[in-house]
């Protein structure tokens, strides 16, 4: 049996107002009409499923390779940023 590699999505707000995410990792706020990409381990977070069950959001399409390794990058290398800034996030 083969194991199936999750991955990212994209999703955008289907609401006529802007809708708030607040996953583990990261919260986001998304403009009417707005995508963005989240990580496959935040496609499993109970948050965002909650959202996708009220269809505040919608996923558009799975991420490409390409876009989930840039937004992870870009997610390291923010992480690394707010630390070197002593930003705490609690």
């Amino acid at each position: 049996m083969t194991t199936r590699k999750r991955k990212g999505m994209l999703i955008k707000n289907t609401n006529p107002r802007p809708v708030k995410i607040a996953m583990a990792t990261r919260t986001l706020v998304l403009k009417p009409g707005e995508e963005q990409l989240i990580t496959a381990n935040e496609v499993r977070d109970t948050v965002l499923r909650e959202k996708l069950q009220v269809r505040a959001v919608s996923i558009v399409r799975p991420a490409t390779e390409a876009e989930e390794e840039a937004l992870l990058r870009e997610q390291v290398g923010t992480a690394h940023r707010e630390e070197a800034d002593g930003v705490d996030e609690a």
